[in-house]
């Protein structure tokens, strides 16, 4: 062997080395979420809503869900939305989209009521919007519940 070999011969191990060498995993790519829902509520300082929904994946993923949400503020009313939509963010699965959102909104309505909402978890985002029918007015805190129907 020559002098002129050995730089030859460290190139090719540092090949073989890499091209034997385990390969970084892609991060899962991130799916577009909807949410399609319907809720009924009631307040009287103390806020409670329920309802269902079914939230559809570019993926192909859809799963019907139940959604609750109960907060804490100055708030009264009683209210419903139908067809209301929302748009997560940062998902990678669609089990990723269940759980527990922080919630904080305020809210105004006399016969036609409304949402729009921005709520959070972890690195997931939920916007939401809707219309319906209801007497409510206040602001208020909570959490914003997301579960497989059963």
């Amino acid at each position: 062997m020559n002098r002129t070999s050995l730089p030859l011969l460290a190139v090719l191990a540092c090949a073989i080395g890499f091209a034997a060498a385990p390969q970084a995993q892609a991060s899962p790519r991130q799916i577009d979420c909807k949410l399609d829902y319907s809720l009924t509520g009631w307040s009287l300082v103390y806020k409670h809503t329920s309802g269902s929904g079914r939230i559809t994946c570019d993926n192909g993923q859809s799963m019907p869900v139940r959604i609750s949400a109960k907060a804490v503020g100055l708030t009264a009313g009683k209210w419903h939305i139908d067809h209301g939509t929302g748009h997560f963010t940062d998902v990678h699965n669609i089990n990723e989209a269940l759980g527990r959102y922080v919630q904080a909104s305020a809210n105004a309505g006399l016969v036609k009521s409304g949402e729009a909402q921005m709520l959070t978890k972890g690195p997931v985002s939920l916007a939401l919007a809707g219309a319906g029918a209801g007497v409510n007015l206040g602001v208020d805190i909570g959490a914003f519940r997301i579960k497989p129907a059963r």
